[in-house]
């Protein structure tokens, strides 16, 4: 049952933000671009951080330009924090996640241990190691409070802090099982209590701005993404990609045995208590850093052109961190291509053709990995977000796991955003499952029928040992 509401969603990626208008009514679910504003992070001092001042100015610009809304939600990428002093005011920029301050800091910890209580991928970004990398500088000795960054904007809009349990949930200091931060293990590393901000739920209320509320949504865009899978039923696999690919399934309890580990899965906090079992793939950002270093030339042409080349002339791992920092993409996988012995791409069609085999290939082992390691069936695979809009990519991933692809919507993270809110107001009513029937009744869903041989994927997995 829904009735008539409109609202405000703010959704920050890692090269843009935007605020979104939702509207929801009975049979009914649109959004409008309201304003959307790059995201540009800066190197100061030879450290890479996000302009937080200008991604609030976009903030502010974008809630103006969406007009009456009944209430406000933010979400964003996870992990990264600013620090706030005993008055309230930011402790500098927030560092961003791919800056290489944390590199070696995991290595230094008890996996199994952290594993146990977390439940979290190991990456080299995570929370916990950027606190750890933060212990003994002025800014942490002067900490009043850490706030994630959709923390932080909601702070600055209602002046109240706290942290959203979904995004909590991926810094490696959440107990998984209790869903309630892990004070032994916080207390462990010799980090301070006093900084961890009470934790609130999707459709908590958290203050007002101008006199609307502002509502927490699941503010880990990915959250916010599964949320909005327009899933029948519950046998499915998920594929959130953008600059990352979140390839898992969505389940009741943690996994943590041994092997999970092992294969690097996380199990993150989900909306309405569910855990999100899932492996961070590279994803398109491999294709981005491309494009970036071409100067940005027109990616219709050239996934035209990659579709014409042959299939797994050069595969690499996506996920090899070589990739992770920013800098001149083809010249590394055309490295990567050297260094196993394949045909280095010849042209920009063939290194985009690498890249989207690659991540077929990524897809492939995570979404067989996660079938085994959590027990559940997968019938099928939806892509929501940016990477539905690849064809290319889509049916790659059909044929790579051999089963159909369902890819829609492109505005999976901001719907999700607007779906929480409604249902926080009594304008949307019911569980995961109602919302995702709106959302399916709503919008166009593209199907992928898995084709071509499956031996030749198994052999190009066996090339990257897989």
């Amino acid at each position: 049952m829904t009735s008539s509401t409109t609202v405000a969603a703010v959704d920050l990626g890692a090269s843009s933000g935007r605020v979104m208008v939702g509207r929801v009514a009975a049979g009914t679910l649109e959004l409008t671009e309201a304003h959307r504003f790059r995201n540009e992070p800066v190197r100061a001092g030879g450290t890479l951080h996000w302009d937080i001042l200008s991604l609030y100015r976009g903030v502010l610009r974008g809630l103006e330009a969406a007009g009456p809304v009944a209430s406000i939600g933010i979400d964003t990428w996870a992990v990264d924090y600013g620090f706030l002093d005993t008055t309230g005011a930011l402790l500098g920029n927030p560092v961003h996640y791919r800056d290489t301050r944390t590199d070696g800091i995991a290595d230094r910890f008890d996996d199994k241990r952290l594993y146990e209580i977390a439940g979290l991928q190991k990456l080299p970004f995570n929370t916990i190691y950027q606190l750890v990398a933060a212990a003994g500088t002025p800014q942490y000795a002067a900490a009043a409070s850490m706030l994630l960054v959709p923390d932080l904007l909601a702070y600055w809009l209602t002046g109240e802090t706290g942290a959203e349990y979904t995004n909590a949930s991926t810094t490696g200091l959440l107990d998984v099982r209790t869903q309630e931060w892990s004070w032994p293990l916080i207390e462990s590393l010799g980090l301070r209590r006093e900084i961890f901000p009470d934790l609130r739920r999707p459709g908590d209320v958290i203050g007002e701005y101008q006199g609307v509320p502002v509502v927490a949504v699941g503010s880990h865009d990915t959250a916010s993404a599964v949320v909005a899978v327009p899933a029948a039923g519950t046998d499915f696999a998920y594929i959130s990609c953008g600059t990352w690919s979140l390839v898992g399934v969505e389940l009741d309890e943690p996994v943590l045995t041994e092997e999970s580990r092992a294969a690097n899965f996380t199990n993150e906090g989900g909306v309405d208590g569910t855990i999100r079992y899932l492996r961070n793939v590279m994803g398109l950002w491999l294709l981005q850093e491309s494009l970036r270093t071409w100067g940005d030339p027109d990616l219709p042409t050239l996934l035209r052109e990659a579709a014409a080349v042959p299939a797994f002339t050069a595969v690499v791992d996506a996920d090899d961190p070589g990739f992770l920092a920013p800098g001149d993409m083809p010249a590394r996988i055309a490295e990567a291509c050297r260094r196993t012995g394949q045909p280095v791409p010849a042209s920009r069609a063939e290194t985009v053709r690498c890249i989207l085999d690659s991540l077929a290939l990524a897809h492939r082992r995570a979404v067989r990995q996660v079938r085994e390691l959590s027990g559940k069936n997968v019938g099928a695979v939806h892509v929501v977000g940016g990477g539905a809009r690849n064809e290319l990519l889509c049916q790659l991933t059909a044929d790579a796991c051999g089963l159909p692809v369902l890819a829609g919507p492109v505005e999976a993270t901001a719907l999700g955003n607007v779906l929480v809110q409604a249902r926080a107001q009594g304008a949307v009513r019911g569980g995961l499952a109602d919302m995702r029937a709106l959302v399916r009744d709503t919008h166009e869903i593209v199907r992928y029928a898995p084709r071509g041989d499956e031996s030749a994927w198994r052999a190009a997995a066996s090339r990257l040992g897989g």
